[in-house]
């Protein structure tokens, strides 16, 4: 199998629980860290899926990394091979299939519930679940490009994650691990400190709740990422 290609924009927001998830099944990947200057592939065809992990910066931004990130996204969805987006990651792909990335109404940082759409997708990717509570940490928000089902919203957030064929766009952060979420509460201490938003929880509030909503989110996430991963790993076996 090709390895899957995991885009990292700053150090703290790697692959966390999806490596994880990657390693225990044994499939191949290979980080691309664009925060310490990995180019970019030219091509898609090396690889058997793409993700891309969070960050603080927008996809508004005049990056030089974008444009490219933006027409590797638009070549996998073409080319009909699995793309995963986190947080940043489903905003670069909202954006690159023709969607756009705005401010949200309420900054979301912390636990916070999420619930399922109704309709078939969100019953074939969540089954019975009809809501959990997932992490989050993002002040924009991406709107859904064409052809793209809604799967989750939050009281926040309209758009919390959609589907289109065989790409996942996930706003809020199902990838978190204990550390991760450690690292991003002293990093962003000042950010919480200073915004007014109800949506957005105190770190001793973030870490309080921890333990209670982990294990439930993984399971999720350990779904999810099953869902999405399957199509590859059947082309793999073909």
């Amino acid at each position: 199998m090709k390895p899957i290609a995991i885009f990292r924009h700053v150090a703290i927001e790697g692959p966390g629980y999806l490596a994880e998830f990657l390693d225990a099944k044994n499939v191949p990947w290979q980080l691309v860290a664009i925060d310490r200057g990995d180019a970019l592939p030219q091509d898609v065809s090396a690889y058997s899926a793409l993700v891309f992990m969070g960050g603080p910066m927008s996809v508004n931004d005049d990056l030089p990394w974008i444009d490219p990130v933006l027409k590797l996204i638009r070549a996998a969805v073409a080319a009909d091979m699995p793309v995963l987006g986190h947080c940043l990651g489903g905003q670069l792909i909202s954006k690159a299939l023709g969607g756009v990335v705005t401010r949200n109404p309420h900054k979301e940082i912390g636990w916070g519930v999420v619930e399922a759409a109704d309709n078939p997708a969100a019953q074939q990717w969540l089954g019975d679940t009809r809501a959990f509570t997932a992490f989050h940490w993002h002040g924009e928000t991406f709107s859904l490009p064409p052809e793209a089902i809604p799967l989750l919203s939050s009281a926040a957030c309209t758009h919390q994650a959609y589907v289109r064929g065989n790409t996942l766009a996930l706003q809020c952060h199902v990838e978190m691990t204990a550390d991760m979420v450690a690292d991003w509460c002293e990093v962003g201490a000042e950010e919480m400190a200073n915004d007014s938003s109800p949506y957005v929880q105190s770190a001793e509030q973030i870490k309080s709740l921890s333990a209670q909503h982990f294990p439930e989110m993984k399971k999720i996430a350990h779904r999810l990422y099953t869902k999405w991963l399957t199509p590859a790993l059947n082309s793999s076996a073909s």
